[in-house]
């Protein structure tokens, strides 16, 4: 993909990430100071654009073997400058600093450890064979950022071979930090991880898994594996961030669920109708089921009745969705995890003057999830004292 391909894509898709449009190598010469000695594409960066940066690329000892990056004149230059001491050079000293050149508003911290990375390995190249430093072993240095330029734009991975040197470079994706995980959330193990094996995970990670079912909330989690609240909140955030996790909202038969326009991919797609179908049926107990999978229609007429106004309970009494051989626990975990529907919540509102400690909670901030794990109360016990109370109001959003 050439440049002008992806800046296009990324501005399309809202992105911040950016190709590297220049690799450059620079040095310090003994009587010319800072100097570009190479760079690919050729001349991309001008000697009065490096005259004024020179100073950052090749910087004072104390800021050596640091990612430093330089955002300036539409340019950003992310570089790993490097200091070797050793007699055999002038002033005893060799300095070099291989820097990726991208444009001013591109996200560069994945190339920092691939720039980092590089850096080393010219550090030992030069160590063992004088490859940056002896004119005659180091003709194949612009070939070589080329090749890397080209590789890691087009594939995002690189391999260097080097006499009987070969290194990987590989540019990382950095997710955003997910965010944070409240006691009345549902985690769910993602497919595949479902028989994950746990002696491949920290020891918190061991204690919490077994009690991630999709029904349990954190903070039943934390009370059934017997480990600190906050800890189990940032073990579930770590799984989450690796994609080992999903959080869904607290199942209740009081719930109010609405359909999406994602609905349609059921009818769409086979292969998606058929896992939808497998995924939802009821389990039998008491025998080993050989009941065939529930029909598409009776799938489509649970989903397509949930709506504003039409609790989960209501539902099932009306479809009663197990004479369908229908798990409808199942149904609303699938729903969820796939954005086929979402849930309406409930938001008390204070609207008096006094309030009471709980009526400090009725912010229209706090769901009627967060206000159950909260206070240990029940939906039905809060909407009851609700309903008597004229002072608070509920939205539902």
């Amino acid at each position: 993909m050439d440049g002008d391909k992806l800046i296009r894509e990324c501005k399309t898709n809202g992105m911040k990430d950016g190709p590297i449009r220049c690799i450059l190598l620079s040095e310090f010469h003994a009587v010319a100071g800072s100097k570009i000695s190479y760079q690919v594409p050729e001349n991309f960066i001008s000697k009065e654009v490096f005259d004024s940066i020179r100073t950052f690329i090749i910087p004072k000892p104390q800021l050596q073997r640091c990612t430093l990056t330089i955002n300036t004149l539409g340019y950003k230059v992310i570089g790993y400058p490097v200091l070797i001491n050793h007699v055999r050079y002038q002033r005893n000293a060799f300095y070099f600093n291989l820097c990726f050149v991208c444009y001013s508003w591109s996200r560069t911290v994945q190339y920092e450890a691939v720039v980092k990375k590089m850096s080393e390995y010219l550090l030992m190249m030069e160590e063992e064979t004088s490859f940056l430093s002896n004119p005659d072993k180091n003709g194949n240095i612009c070939n070589l950022l080329a090749c890397i330029l080209r590789d890691l734009n087009e594939r995002q991975v690189a391999t260097i071979v080097e006499g009987d040197t070969t290194i990987y470079l590989k540019i990382g994706r950095h997710k955003p930090d997910p965010p944070l995980v409240q006691d009345h959330q549902v985690p769910l193990l993602c497919r595949g991880f479902e028989d994950t094996d746990l002696d491949a995970w920290d020891l918190t990670t061991q204690q919490v898994l077994p009690f991630i079912n999709g029904i349990n909330h954190v903070a039943r989690i934390a009370v059934e594996a017997d480990v600190e609240n906050q800890l189990v909140k940032s073990c579930i955030q770590n799984l989450v961030y690796y994609g080992v996790v999903l959080l869904l909202p607290l199942l209740k038969y009081s719930n109010v669920y609405m359909c999406t326009r994602a609905l349609q991919k059921l009818t769409r797609s086979r292969n998606f109708a058929d896992e939808c179908r497998q995924h939802v049926q009821l389990q039998h107990a008491d025998k080993v089921d050989s009941a065939r999978p529930p029909s598409l229609f009776n799938i489509l007429q649970l989903y397509s009745q949930m709506t504003h106004g039409v609790t989960l309970r209501s539902l099932c009494q009306r479809l009663c969705p197990r004479d369908n051989n229908i798990d409808e626990r199942k149904l609303v975990s699938f729903g969820l995890q796939h954005n086929l529907i979402r849930c309406i919540n409930k938001y008390p509102i204070f609207t008096g003057s006094i309030p009471t400690p709980k009526h400090k909670l009725y912010t229209g901030l706090n769901s009627f999830d967060e206000i159950c794990c909260k206070t240990g109360l029940t939906p039905s016990q809060i909407e009851q004292e609700i309903d008597m109370d004229s002072n608070v109001t509920v939205i539902w959003k």
